[in-house]
């Protein structure tokens, strides 16, 4: 007894008539006809009287009726628990990311995304740009949030709207604090903190120009948190980005933007053809909708 078929015999039931039934049903009245035929044939029991008129069932058929209505809808209540199952997405979810505010935009992500899937968990990596890329390259990372520039050859990725814009880290005690901005001649016998990352230090050269040969570079790091502890104890002026200052913040320090503004942008990006787990394909489309972000 297949349920394609239970469903045409309740078609016929509502509509007390196998014409009828058919134009609902989509099919010819003949195969309607032949298909409770058979279904009568194999219960071995005569199911309708078939009237002038109408269609009116017997005993029988009334009792399959009422068996016939409860397995319909049982089956597509199992149907709607296989869906409602699958969509139970459940896993861990890997992002790695620098110091950047970028970062807030993804917690805001998580969380909005954890009150759909609430079995999700969300495993957060900080490091710089090429070391990220590097771990997602490896299959280590599912998604990255980069700070430009970077090659960007095996990913796909999505910038985001806003930029990350460098400024110069200070102690609120420094003659420099008194200044709204700092151009590159203030800084060119001091002793700097810049980023290790050599494609920055690029960005750098370039806005520094024939002055960056020149430049007391004392320090380098990865991580505004330890860079503003040289800050701090008067070891240098450090380079960083904004939006990194929450995490490295300290009452004896402060920063000042560069002059002309020097930014940066952000990109959210993804191993290309990668396979991935469907809670990381699920959070990806849900980061395109919620920041309305354009695919590069």
């Amino acid at each position: 007894m297949e349920i394609r078929v239970l469903k045409y015999f309740l078609a016929v039931v509502r509509e007390e008539s196998i014409t009828k039934a058919a134009e609902v049903l989509n099919i010819t009245q003949p195969t309607l006809s032949r298909q409770l035929t058979q279904l009568e044939e194999e219960v071995g029991v005569k199911l309708f009287d078939r009237g002038t008129r109408k269609i009116v069932l017997t005993d029988a058929g009334m009792l399959l009726r009422r068996r016939a209505e409860e397995i319909i809808s049982l089956t597509d209540k199992t149907v709607q628990e296989l869906l409602e199952q699958e969509e139970q997405v459940e896993g861990v979810i890997s992002i790695g990311g620098g110091e950047l505010g970028a970062m807030e935009q993804i917690a805001g992500l998580c969380g909005t995304f954890r009150e759909k899937y609430p079995r999700v968990r969300f495993d957060f990596y900080t490091a710089t740009a090429d070391v990220v890329k590097e771990q997602i390259e490896r299959g280590n990372i599912d998604i990255g949030v980069l700070l430009e520039p970077v090659s960007m050859e095996k990913f796909e990725y999505i910038r985001f709207a806003g930029k990350e814009r460098w400024v110069v880290l200070m102690r609120k005690d420094d003659p420099l604090a008194q200044n709204e901005t700092i151009c590159a001649e203030q800084l060119e016998s001091l002793p700097l903190v810049l980023p290790r990352r050599l494609n920055v230090q690029g960005e750098l050269a370039n806005w520094f120009g024939e002055r960056f040969e020149r430049l007391n570079i004392a320090y380098t790091g990865n991580l505004t948190t330890n860079v503003a502890l040289l800050v701090q104890k008067g070891c240098g002026y450090a380079i960083v980005v904004e939006g990194s200052l929450p995490f490295g913040e300290r009452t004896e320090v402060i920063s000042r933007p560069l002059s002309p503004p020097l930014t940066a942008s952000v990109v959210f990006a993804w191993k290309r053809e990668q396979p991935m787990s469907a809670a990381a394909r699920k959070f990806i489309e849900h980061s395109k909708c919620l920041l309305g972000m354009e695919k590069i």
